[in-house]
């Protein structure tokens, strides 16, 4: 059975302070108990993925005062959750572009945004930001850390 994704992108966002301080900014969804992400979002007909990152992080963080470090090669694919899976109802899924950016001012970040999507965030540090996600991301998110560690995009 071919299954139907949906295209999108995905932003670990450091801290402006980095590479001085290594935090990892997180979010808690709105809509779902006690889930922290990393912020992301679908990429609209004709939108590359870096304007699509650009559009997302002013929709969902208040911000796109961002410098692109690096991004993952490749999509990743990921199936929804069955609990959630009828509100994304014709996809079966997402298939992600992650990137790698760096804030220019932590003092930008704005949640309340015009149709919020996050009721709190916080920067984490790399070595604790798997005490917070524990949904069904966190190997995705290792996956993705790791490439970005390994690659030297980011010392940590």
């Amino acid at each position: 059975m071919n299954k139907n994704y949906r295209p999108n992108v995905s932003a670990v966002v450091l801290t402006s302070r980095y590479p001085s301080s290594c935090e990892i900014l997180i979010a808690k969804r709105l809509d779902m108990k006690d889930i922290w992400q990393f912020p992301q979002g679908g990429i609209d007909t004709g939108e590359n993925p870096q304007d699509a990152l650009r559009r997302e992080l002013r929709e969902e963080i208040g911000t796109d005062q961002i410098e692109i470090l690096a991004q993952y090669p490749d999509w990743i694919n990921y199936d929804f959750p069955s609990p959630v899976a009828h509100k994304f109802y014709p996809f079966d899924g997402q298939s992600q572009k992650y990137f790698l950016v760096r804030l220019k001012s932590d003092s930008l970040i704005n949640i309340a945004t015009e149709n919020p999507e996050f009721s709190d965030y916080t920067f984490v540090k790399f070595d604790k930001i798997f005490d917070r996600i524990k949904h069904f991301k966190k190997p995705i998110y290792k996956q993705v850390l790791d490439y970005f560690k390994k690659e030297g995009f980011l010392s940590c």
